[in-house]
């Protein structure tokens, strides 16, 4: 099982699930929302200073520079959420352009692991490099840790699959790879926000921040183990990966800085505006008062539909072909993934979102397909 030893990140809060209160007061949906896997809702203090922004930058009063304060301060949270120091805190707009760094510096010939139907941002830069002989093997989810081989040079998998919110068992996987001396890059984005994440234990991670930390489109963040970084070549080298990126702007010779943010993108400025209070208000609840309330909603709507208890914040189930039209008239939103309804429960949603779910879903639940899937 997923390894919830504390982090930096997941310090103490006594009063985290009343932390968690107040916090809901900062969002407004109109709706029963629980597609938070698909895209987060942004609290009340992100609006106010993306609109503080968006306003300065209307009257003329925008100065690029000053956008670096909310990036810095997003890495330093995330670093803090995952357990690691900000140096190993890499920054950019997409989980991709991470992978497909880590991607492009295989050794040629290197052979990949991942789950099937992982997601095509963690796969895809890997099947990229089929050219120079890279060769990615897929195997079910549940046998990743003795599927892993000396012939194994890397495993890229999620720590919760966006399909269906499976928990990948690290535990397992980091053991059999330290066996056989093979590196992990964990994508943690269906994780980071609810889940216990110690990003020190792999290799590389990467996590897109608009889905559980709460941010616009357009942040994202990796971690590398500094002992490997010298071993990345920056094909994204840019200014902001300089070490002084203001004066990293005109001509050679390469100038990159000397930790992790040497493999920074240029970022989406205001992203950033939003992201960072974002950030804060997670690290104020605590991970650890999130992944009660989120697993707890999960579990009751699971008990209220006849499921059996399970260890993911996200709810994957088959459902009748009426299902979804009667989800929407009743205000619920959740997703389509693989077939199967996927909802997410998050800090804003309630043990009364829960029950109105599963009041809708009452009837329509497949039964034949949630019995195989168990069988």
């Amino acid at each position: 099982m997923q390894n919830t030893t504390a982090t930096a990140g997941e310090a103490e809060h006594p009063g985290g699930l009343s932390r968690l209160a107040l916090a809901q007061a900062e969002f407004d949906p109109e709706v029963v929302y629980l597609d938070t896997a698909s895209l987060g809702l942004p609290p009340r203090r992100s609006l106010d200073a993306l609109n503080g922004a968006l306003d300065e930058w209307r009257t003329g009063r925008a100065a690029p520079p000053a956008y670096d304060a909310p990036l810095a301060a997003s890495r330093d949270s995330y670093a803090r959420l995952v357990g690691v120091d900000p140096s190993w805190v890499t920054v950019g707009s997409q989980v991709s352009a991470f992978t497909g760094l880590i991607a492009a510096n295989l050794p040629d010939g290197s052979q990949v692991l991942t789950a099937e139907g992982e997601f095509t941002s963690v796969v895809f830069p890997f099947h990229a490099q089929a050219r120079r002989g890279v060769e990615v093997r897929e195997v079910p989810l549940e046998r990743l840790a003795e599927e892993v081989t000396s012939r194994t040079a890397l495993v890229a998998v999620a720590a919760v699959q966006s399909a269906d919110g499976r928990v990948a068992d690290l535990d397992a996987l980091t053991s059999a790879c330290e066996a056989t001396g093979t590196r992990v890059l964990l994508d943690v984005t269906q994780a980071v926000g609810w889940l216990p994440v110690d990003a020190s234990r792999f290799a590389y991670t990467t996590c897109g921040g608009y889905k559980w930390l709460l941010g616009p489109r357009g942040t994202a963040f990796s971690t590398v183990q500094p002992a490997l970084a010298d071993e990345i070549i920056p094909h994204g080298a840019c200014w902001y990966a300089g070490g002084e990126r203001w004066d990293s702007l005109y001509g050679g010779p390469l100038r990159l800085a000397s930790d992790a943010r040497r493999f920074d993108f240029s970022p989406a400025w205001h992203a950033w505006v939003g992201q960072e209070p974002a950030l804060e208000l997670i690290e104020g609840i605590g991970t650890r008062a999130l992944h009660e309330h989120n697993l707890g909603l999960a579990n009751r709507f699971r008990k209220s539909t006849g499921l059996p208890a399970g260890d993911s914040a996200i709810v994957s189930v088959a459902v009748d072909d009426s299902a979804h039209e009667l989800l929407k008239s009743a205000g619920v939103v959740g997703s389509v993934r693989a077939g199967r309804l996927r909802l997410a429960f998050h800090l804003y949603n309630t043990e009364a979102d829960a029950d109105r779910a599963a009041e809708v879903l009452e009837g329509h639940l497949d039964e034949a397909a949630e019995d195989g899937a168990r069988s």
